[in-house]
């Protein structure tokens, strides 16, 4: 199993109700993807409740059955439309955690 975490920071020129409709959308766009794509086992976005000692906005947390379906799903038509729609034009910074787990 191979576990997928990412943390976005939003653009600071988005309004904080802009904010709030891209989480909305990034959350609901990604979670849908479960069921959709090969080797996928579990995804989750958490979007809400930050701590001002945050320094980033979001979080996808995902589990796969192995570094290829990772990769799969990475290329996935589903993935790219949702990346490319509702998360890379209003993302200024990603960082990204991948690691096995047993």
């Amino acid at each position: 199993m191979v576990k997928h975490i990412i943390l976005w920071t939003l653009k600071a020129e988005l309004s904080d109700a802009e904010k709030e409709s891209v989480k909305k959308g990034i959350k609901e766009g990604l979670e849908a993807l479960k069921g959709k794509i090969p080797g996928l086992v579990d995804i989750k976005v958490n979007a809400t409740g930050r701590l001002g000692s945050s320094n980033a906005d979001l979080m996808l947390d995902s589990t796969f059955e192995s570094a290829e379906a990772l990769a799969g799903y990475s290329k996935h038509p589903e993935h790219v439309a949702v990346a490319d729609g509702k998360v890379r034009p209003y993302t200024a910074s990603r960082s990204c955690l991948d690691f096995e787990i047993n």
